[in-house]
């Protein structure tokens, strides 16, 4: 059977569009891996009517919702190769099926690549954080700290005082004379020297170790990483990739279509910044532009 739509990702913005095309009564296959870019955090914050839900219970929850339509169809594999095929698309699953259809939706979301930091890969998701909106009045009025990256990082500083009092750790780089009057500006602090290790009970997180020796209190830090594709099909597939500060972009235009006719992309792929809300919209727009490409042609 040639599937109307396949889906490579089963978060949230894969199952959004799924659910859609789902109920526009088309045959729609999700491949999931079961490895949601979120599921290191306890909690998501912030999506309408789910906030402070486990994020994967939404998205069992989703995924029961989603198999109730007799059209929608979720495998748990990897999809290991795509191409263009016969005027559609064909995907080649880990176990050495082939299934093919006639638009095609990446969704299979980003992977961080956290600093080499003593501590902090076990933190990540609970008090080493990324998005002040999704994890930060949690920690209001606490000690907050921004671990340099990117020059990216100095704007993170600037943001996350808006939750409490911050400390941007240079971790050994150095700032421009404008950058620092403007930290200074929001009344943030400046440390130098090179960190450490982080430390704390459990994932909870105390202290900043100091390479010279010193400890400072801190409650959250946060980091801006650079993330990479959890798979390669986007550029199998030769769709026009942007790069970011903080990593790649699938390039797509107002219904989420790539460069590639017929391939759509959705998802923290291919929007900066991210969220929960912004992943299930884009996937909206993503499954009902797939849709209408079926209905017209």
């Amino acid at each position: 059977m040639r599937h109307d739509a396949i889906i490579i990702g089963g978060g949230f913005a894969g199952l959004a569009a799924a659910t859609y095309l789902a109920r526009a009564r088309r045959n729609v296959r999700v491949l999931d891996t079961g490895k949601p870019r979120n599921r290191f955090a306890d909690a998501s914050h912030g999506f309408l009517g789910q906030d402070g839900s486990n994020p994967r219970d939404i998205l069992e929850t989703a995924r029961a919702q989603l198999l109730a339509y007799d059209t929608a169809r979720l495998t748990e594999t990897e999809a290991n190769a795509a191409w263009v095929h016969e005027g559609g698309f064909a995907v080649a699953l880990a176990g050495g099926e082939e299934i093919t259809a006639h638009k095609l939706i990446l969704a299979f979301g980003l992977r961080d690549e956290l600093p080499d930091l003593l501590g902090l890969r076990e933190r990540w998701g609970k008090t080493v954080l990324h998005c002040p909106y999704c994890h930060g009045i949690e920690f209001s009025d606490r000690q907050l700290g921004v671990l340099y990256s990117t020059p990216m990082s100095v704007h993170q500083a600037n943001l996350i005082a808006e939750w409490g009092p911050t400390t941007l750790y240079l971790n050994g780089a150095e700032l421009a004379g404008d950058e620092a009057a403007a930290l200074a500006a929001r009344n943030v602090s400046i440390e130098p020297a090179p960190v450490a290790r982080l430390t704390g009970e459990g994932t909870e997180l105390s202290a900043v170790e100091l390479a010279d020796g010193r400890s400072r209190a801190i409650a959250a830090l946060y980091i801006a990483p650079r993330s990479c594709f959890n798979s390669p099909l986007a550029e199998q597939l030769g769709a026009q990739i942007d790069e970011s500060p903080l990593g790649p972009i699938i390039r797509t235009d107002g219904d989420r279509m790539t460069s590639v006719p017929g391939l759509y992309a959705a998802s923290d792929i291919a929007r900066a910044p991210h969220s929960v809300s912004w992943a299930v919209a884009d996937g909206v727009t993503a499954g009902t532009s797939a849709h209408r490409a079926l209905v017209f042609g």
